[in-house]
């Protein structure tokens, strides 16, 4: 699996944390930024991870920043994103099972750290259940369709 990750400025610090999580997990990850606490636009960046999820360029992303909401915010503006903020490892769960979702969002400034690895150990860990969930993915999926057209 290949991981999208980037952060804003607020989010660096944790992001950079995350790597060496990623590496324990056997995931391969492409850093799309920031690469330091210097302020940024943290829609700049949310774009460069969904979009890299569009191309199938990457599997899943990551975000981390401040509150995680308009890294979430931002990507879930690409098609086929399904971005999630997750504040613990149960709602990371159930978002990967429930929502297919791609996109784990991660408030660097609200969440604890030591519940952040956690998040993400849950989030790689689960899999879309499909079955009832699929056919509600799917109304999504036709949601954007018609949000294309217009």
């Amino acid at each position: 699996m290949k991981v999208a990750l980037a952060s804003d400025h607020a989010g660096y610090e944790v992001k950079e944390s995350l790597k060496p999580l990623l590496r324990e997990l056997g995931l391969d990850y492409v850093d799309f930024g920031t690469h330091s606490t210097q302020s940024v636009d943290y829609p700049d960046f949310a774009r460069l991870v969904a979009e890299s999820i569009r191309r199938g360029d990457s599997d899943q992303g990551v975000l981390v920043c401040g509150s995680g909401a308009g890294m979430a915010i931002a990507a879930n503006k690409v098609p086929g994103i399904r971005a999630v903020v997750a504040w613990n490892a149960e709602i990371a769960r159930l978002a990967r099972e429930h929502n297919d979702a791609n996109v784990l969002a991660i408030g660097a400034r609200t969440t604890p750290p030591d519940e952040i690895e956690r998040i993400v150990r849950a989030w790689f860990s689960a899999t879309f259940a499909g079955g009832r969930h699929r056919a509600r993915v799917e109304k999504i999926e036709a949601m954007e369709r018609v949000q294309s057209s217009s």
